[in-house]
Parts: C-alpha cells; structure tokens; sequence
C-alpha cells in the first residue's frame, strides 16, 4: 500500500466513524461536501477542471451537490473504490503523485476540525517524501504570500518557501509545514520568527490552492 492509499484508507474511515455532517477545516464543508470533492476529482474529469478555474466553479459546485446528495454509504464505497478502471489515477505512480497530498490534507482537514486532536505520527518514510515535495509545494502555494517565507524542519533542514523582505522563518515537521504551506496556518503545529508585523501578515494570509 502506498501514501495516497494510506491515506485514502484512513480518510475512509474516519469518514465512516463521524458521518456526513462533520465540521472539515474547508470552509463550509462538512464532511458530505469533501466527501462528494473527493469522488468528483477521481470520476468526473468534465467537472474537475472548475476546481482551479473560476470560470468553471459554477458548474464543478453543482456537480459536487449532486454528488453530496446520494446516499451516506454509496458515497463512501465511492471515495474508498477509487477512480474508475479507465482512469489514469489507476497507475499506482500516477496515483501516488496526484493523490498523496489530497487525501493527506483533507484527512487532516476531518481529523484537524473535530475537538480534541493532536498530530499523528507518520512512518519516517512518509515524513521524509513529504520534506522532500516540500520545496516544489510551497513554491507554488504560497506564490499569494505577503512576505518572504523560509521553511525549517526541527532538526535545522531548511529550504526556500517565497523570495521576498522581509521573511518569515517557519518552524516545524515535515507534517505541519506541509499543512502550513496549503493555508492551514490556524491548525499546523509551527513556530514563527521575524518582524513582528510580517508573522502577523503572514498568520493571517489567504494562500494556498
């Protein structure tokens, strides 16, 4: 089993234990309406592309509703089934590529919005993909980022997240720093150093996807 089937599991069934009506960290989801997100992006390539283009949302959103709106468990045997035989998300490496920081995120969108959390422990394998997508991710999530930005994992590793002065160092693992970078700031266990002004411009910035 690799990472995104991992996750895709593990999603799976934290799904299965809250229910559809959950709270998410998505902005008003609940977990039907990531749930239906997921299917749709795996199942419905005519829909898909409305996720990061405006002009398409209106259609993507109605697709998503309808997808919200069938039955709890059909769409959970959905999101755990995968994409379709014909579907190049098949290919493990092709899946494994595309789906690893999806589900990895959205798991922690479900598990990071209920009461009580604290963040897991991954297997060191993961950690370590996860540093190593790190510098390619946040190049391009934080691209709306109003300061400079430098990640730091906790053992002094850094890498470059945004060029620009003043800078931000972010401190944390591999984990939290991912979650950081797609715009969980509120939720992502990290550490802050610079001017004062800048942290709070960049703890209370919009970026990521």
């Amino acid at each position: 089993m690799n990472h995104a089937q991992a996750e895709r599991a593990a999603i799976s069934d934290l799904f299965k234990r809250l229910g559809p009506d959950a709270p998410t960290l998505c902005t008003g989801w609940t977990t039907a309406d990531l749930a239906a997100h997921l299917v749709l992006r795996e199942r419905r390539f005519d829909a898909a592309a409305g996720i990061a283009i405006a002009p398409l949302a209106g259609y993507t959103a109605a697709v998503q509703e309808r997808l919200k709106r069938r039955p709890w468990p059909e769409l959970l045997r959905m999101v755990e089934e995968g994409p379709p035989v014909w579907s190049p998300y098949r290919v493990p490496a092709i899946g494994d590529l595309v789906n690893t920081m999806e589900f990895f995120v959205h798991h922690e969108d479900v598990r990071r919005a209920q009461g009580g959390w604290e963040p897991r422990e991954l297997p060191e394998a993961f950690e370590e993909m996860l540093w190593r997508r790190l510098p390619a991710v946040a190049r391009m999530m934080l691209r709306r980022a109003p300061v400079g930005v430098v990640l730091r994992r906790t053992d002094g590793r850094r890498v470059g997240g945004r060029k620009g002065e003043p800078y931000v160092v972010v401190t944390g693992e591999p984990q939290e720093l991912m979650l950081f970078v797609f715009g969980r700031q509120g939720h992502a266990r990290v550490e802050y150093e610079g001017d004062e002004q800048a942290v709070e411009a960049l703890r209370t910035a919009s970026f990521g996807p």
